[in-house]
């Protein structure tokens, strides 16, 4: 396992390495370059060169890739071109927003996934099931951006029981703590369901394949066999080795889930780094944009080398050299 792992690390430090590459050729070879960042209407030809040498955008691209390069192995991957603030700094001040709403929509799905993918499977054909199972396509098919605009207009516009932006209410004077939680926890409603339907809908779908494949092993039909309950053979038996390959989807998907908020974080104004993200684009601050486009990469591969530990060690069958 440990030759295995180690081996997974050093390609995964090479895939970023490569990826670093094209995405610094890619930034440039947009029409330009980051050069465009600096053209404004009253500013002056002195005033416009001193920032792009402060960039170091008048040096060649490979000197421009290597200091880039050096930097961001010691932690420093420049000056955001919007506030010339550092590039992590603005990163780590959005990151906790995000985290909490990963955390929210992530346990949601899970939770309901899991019911969902097991109702489903021990009620194989019946109206439960062909419903859920066309739930689970709506879910998968349904742009996540309409779902949204549906979900803030029915609920936030007509009904007017959950606020559609923000992370918090713009007036919280004389509120109690307890308020405060309240009013954060009503905010968080509406993107975590949003960013938690598309796997709800893959995972329940899979879940249900897996059960439906545990419950034909012979171990399944033995439980049965001795007399046990089908309640105690599905779920004691029959769900926890079908949990195994979900685990490792889940897994997978992790790094999806935190880097795929964009949207999501967009529409409804969340103040986290998939917002960040949005607002680097719109001021073509490349700097940021290389940062989180890595970081994302980053978070695949590593949530992918997770999934495969994780079913290894739960189950004892798969063997890593």
């Amino acid at each position: 396992m440990r030759r295995y792992v180690i081996r997974r690390l050093i390609q995964a430090v090479f895939i970023l390495f490569l990826l670093s590459i094209g995405l610094f050729a890619l930034i440039h070879a947009i029409p330009g370059g980051p050069e465009r960042v600096f053209l404004a209407p009253h500013q002056t030809a002195a005033a416009r060169a001193a920032l792009i040498h402060k960039f170091g955008l008048d040096q060649p691209l490979p000197i421009q890739y290597w200091n880039w390069l050096t930097g961001a192995l010691h932690g420093d991957f420049g000056l955001s071109f919007t506030d010339n603030q550092p590039v992590l700094s603005d990163i780590f001040a959005r990151f906790p927003a995000t985290l909490e709403l990963f955390v929210a929509s992530l346990s949601f799905a899970l939770v309901v996934s899991i019911i969902f993918g097991v109702v489903a499977a021990v009620r194989q054909y019946s109206i439960t099931d062909y419903t859920l199972t066309i739930l689970s396509y709506l879910g998968i098919s349904l742009p996540v951006f309409w779902f949204a605009l549906i979900l803030q207009t029915i609920f936030g516009v007509q009904l007017r029981l959950l606020p559609v932006f923000g992370q918090s209410s713009p007036v919280t004077t004389g509120f109690s703590v307890f308020d405060h939680i309240q009013d954060y926890a009503v905010h968080l409603i509406l993107p975590a369901i949003v960013l938690s339907i598309l796997f709800i809908a893959g995972w329940s779908r899979y879940l249900r394949s897996s059960m439906l494949d545990t419950v034909k092993q012979d171990y399944v039909r033995t439980a049965r066999s001795k007399g046990l309950s089908p309640r105690v053979v599905f779920f004691r038996h029959a769900l926890r080795n079908a949990l195994i390959p979900f685990i490792t989807v889940v897994a997978i998907d992790f790094g999806g889930i935190a880097s795929g908020a964009v949207i999501t974080e967009t529409i409804f104004a969340w103040p986290g780094i998939g917002y960040l993200f949005y607002d680097a684009l719109n001021d073509h601050d490349y700097p940021i944009l290389i940062a989180m486009l890595l970081f994302a990469a980053a978070s695949v591969i590593i949530f992918n080398l997770i999934a495969d530990i994780l079913y290894g060690v739960v189950d004892p069958r798969i063997r890593y050299s």
